[in-house]
């Protein structure tokens, strides 16, 4: 997730359990969310500023300010109903199963929204820390109708992204799109230009090649569950990592050249044995 942000001096990143740095009035400054997971896909903590680099262009960056703790979370969870996920494996009922243990995994300051994919794609409790309404609407789905799936992840990440703080969408789907009218690179596209982590979740006999593109731009991860029982395992490590992540604040060395121009970026840990996941760049605006 990344911010371009201006505002007078306040200290930064309130909240976390770290705080380095603060930033000045018209100085535009570029907010990086990254996880840092070890060799077994868990969460590293205790890093700090030093331990990072950031590369924007490929030119080298001085993080000017730097958190790591965990940051409130505005979370969509998006779940295909659609006539695909059910059948004799019953996917759909263990996705609401899964959808509710990622729910009750959320911390007190978290808010949640449901988006049930179907024929239509409606938002079936808005966002809220209301956890009685998240549950009773993923309690509530049944299948129903074919996957426009394109359509509802840009749907849903149109209406997370107003939230904030940090924002996530996490999909449930056997990831087949029929009917969108969105077509992929446009859907990698316009998710470059929200501010939320995409966590794709393929459940079923394979995975997109979208899911990966989608996790890789907005520094989620996407995962492939072959077993349905496994799932619940799978939720249970999206929320671990949504739980600690860092914060990563720079000045671009570089003047910028026009509007909505795309700026890369690389994000890297000097310790060995270390992934390190932020989304690949934003458009300057």
């Amino acid at each position: 997730m990344v911010w371009l942000l201006e505002a007078a001096i306040v200290p930064l990143f309130l909240g976390a359990t770290a705080v380095y740095g603060q930033f000045t009035s018209g100085v535009n400054l570029i907010e990086v969310y990254a996880t840092v997971t070890d060799q077994q896909g868990e969460p590293i903590v205790g890093l700090t500023a030093a331990d990072f680099q950031i590369a924007e262009d490929g030119a080298r960056q001085t993080i000017s300010a730097f958190a790591a703790g965990e940051f409130p979370l505005a979370l969509a969870i998006g779940l295909d109903r659609s006539f695909s996920m059910g059948g004799k494996d019953n996917r759909l009922g263990v996705a609401k199963s899964a959808a509710r243990t990622l729910v009750g995994a959320l911390r007190p300051g978290d808010q949640v929204m449901i988006v049930a994919i179907g024929g239509d794609t409606i938002i079936a409790a808005p966002l809220s820390a209301d956890r009685h309404a998240a549950l009773s609407a993923i309690d509530s789905l049944d299948a129903w109708g074919t996957t426009p799936l394109y359509d509802a992840t840009l749907g849903a990440l149109d209406a997370i992204q107003p939230a904030a703080g940090r924002r996530a969408l996490v999909l449930l789907s056997d990831g087949t799109d029929r009917y969108s009218d969105t077509k992929a690179a446009d859907l990698v596209d316009r998710a470059r230009r929200h501010d939320a982590l995409v966590y794709p979740v393929a459940v079923g006999a394979s995975r997109p090649p979208l899911f990966a593109e989608l996790a890789a731009a907005t520094g989620g991860r996407s995962f492939f569950v072959r077993d349905p029982a496994t799932l619940i395992t799978t939720m249970r490590q999206i929320a671990r990592e949504l739980r600690f992540q860092y914060l990563l604040g720079y000045v671009p060395s570089r003047e910028r050249v026009g509007p909505s121009v795309w700026h890369g970026i690389d994000v890297s840990v000097s310790r060995p044995g270390t992934h390190v996941r932020a989304r690949d760049g934003y458009f300057s605006r």
